[in-house]
């Protein structure tokens, strides 16, 4: 990642993208790169600029965000944050499967989304509770089968290790599950790196969706 965080727009209404770039362009540590108005060239942009961040809508014409977002994910073109007006949980959910770190809401305010694309560009998962921890949950819900059994590779994981993951699936952050498993943060992110490697996960946001439909989190926990 080069020093400034480059930041890839994709909106298919230039207002919003006009609105976002005003808020990061005056930061010293972010560089605008680029827009686009749908998918196709989301993919083209991001080939050609290489951004660190890409803020991707999901309904577009041409290619949706849905699709863009795996290709982009493929290619290993930057981090895709979803951006939504969260009225498709569906659509949402499956830009998480498709690869995305994770959701901005458009309606955020400038502070929110400069900590998403900080957040993003240092390569951590985007788990607002409000947002990951409702699509995820509904969704595993409506595909549950109440009779599966647990993944085989839970096996690999240590007792502290399941129970980390149960708290990822929470959505808690790091220092959240040291305090909740009284251990250090340090410990904690060995745990978190044990558990995304022993379970071939890329992010904390797979690991949420692991724990939804392994079934170590039931989706009406609070």
């Amino acid at each position: 990642m080069s020093e400034r965080l480059r930041v890839l727009l994709v909106d298919d209404h230039a207002m919003v993208r006009s609105g976002f770039a005003m808020v990061l362009s005056v930061e010293d540590d972010i560089e605008v790169v680029g827009e686009a108005a749908d998918g196709l060239q989301a993919i083209e942009q991001a080939r050609a600029t290489r951004p660190d961040v890409v803020l991707m809508d999901v309904q577009m014409p041409r290619m949706d965000g849905i699709e863009a977002t795996r290709h982009l994910v493929a290619e290993d073109l930057g981090h895709v944050v979803i951006v939504t007006t969260f009225d498709r949980d569906d659509y949402l959910f499956d830009a998480l499967e498709a690869g995305a770190s994770g959701f901005l809401l458009k309606n955020a305010g400038p502070e929110q989304l400069l900590d998403a694309v900080r957040a993003a560009g240092r390569g951590h998962a985007l788990l607002a509770p409000e947002v990951t921890r409702r699509v995820i949950g509904k969704m595993a819900a409506e595909h549950a089968a109440p009779d599966r059994p647990e993944p085989a590779a839970l096996a690999h994981l240590t007792v502290r290790e399941r129970e980390v993951l149960v708290l990822l699936g929470r959505g808690l952050s790091n220092s959240e599950i040291a305090a909740e498993l009284v251990l250090g943060e340090a410990t904690v992110k060995t745990h978190v790196s044990n558990v995304l490697g022993k379970l071939h996960l890329r992010d904390r946001v797979q690991a949420v969706i692991y724990a939804y439909e392994a079934g170590l989190i039931l989706p009406t926990e609070d």
